[in-house]
């Protein structure tokens, strides 16, 4: 049974709902119909919901419903906004604004895994729910982001002046907006690299928290090597940084639920013991 003081945090889902439903089931946040089970628990979702996998639609569908189920619990579900997302709105409001997409817009979110079927099956409300998605988190000491860049600190000097700015980018009917935003968004290793554990504290610096987690990059390219770790979320920077994209859409049996308490990383649900 989860308690009050839990954490879990969920990398990159990337439409499989099927993994993510058992990820869930095996941290006894969700039951066998999906509904909420986790109590007082805090549910949060690092972003990249769609694409590449069978069911982006379901994903979305799961996760805000859990957004609503949850706190007649007392529990809590966080959800972020990830660089697919904005691939996906950028298509979806220029396909409508301009059926020829001369922007390219359509393009390229279907070379980076775009479905078509996900596109078909969204409902206006599925629409505005994803645009209205925060860019940052924080949650006790932990802050939580999508991506592994230090493309926040460019947005603002605060968790909220972030959420504000991205909300507005996201409002905007330039292209040019949206193609620079997508763009710094795809940006990825910036705390591996030679300075990566001083990028780490200078976002903890600016928006609060004394480790961050974040999706994006898939564990495995993070550590460049198959091996026992490239399955498990990875703790790197001095400490600083958990990397917690599972790789769940690139491989058949990858996938984990990681559970994050003030120490670091507390407990791991993988997903061939969910």
């Amino acid at each position: 049974m989860s308690h009050p003081t839990d954490l879990w945090v969920v990398g990159d889902v990337h439409g499989e709902c099927g993994k993510l439903r058992t990820l869930l089931q095996g941290a006894d946040l969700i039951c066998a119909d999906g509904t909420w089970t986790g109590g007082e628990a805090h549910l949060a979702f690092l972003g990249d919901y769609l694409d590449r996998g069978p069911d982006g639609l379901g994903v979305v569908r799961l996760v805000r419903r859990l957004e609503e189920e949850a706190p007649r619990s007392g529990g809590r579900v966080t959800a972020l906004l990830g660089n697919h997302e904005v691939m996906f709105l950028a298509a979806e409001h220029f396909r409508r604004a301009d059926p020829g997409d001369r922007f390219g817009f359509q393009e390229y979110w279907e070379a980076n895994g775009g479905q078509v079927r996900d596109a078909e099956g969204l409902h206006p409300g599925d629409l505005a729910w994803l645009a209205a998605r925060p860019a940052l988190a924080r949650v006790g000491r932990w802050l939580l982001l999508h991506a592994d860049s230090p493309m926040y600190l460019h947005l603002g000097g605060s968790v909220e002046a972030v959420n504000a700015r991205v909300a507005a980018l996201l409002a905007s009917h330039s292209p040019e907006v949206w193609g620079g935003f997508a763009n710094a968004f795809a940006d990825r290793l910036a705390f591996v690299a030679p300075d990566g554990e001083e990028t780490a504290r200078r976002l903890l610096g600016t928006f609060g928290g004394d480790r961050l987690a974040h999706g994006h990059t898939p564990v495995f390219v993070l550590l460049d090597e198959d091996g026992p770790d490239e399955g498990l979320p990875a703790v790197y920077a001095g400490g600083r940084c958990v990397a917690l994209d599972s790789g769940m859409a690139y491989r058949k049996d990858a996938g984990f639920i990681a559970r994050l308490d003030g120490r670091g990383v507390a407990e791991v649900v993988v997903l061939s013991q969910g």
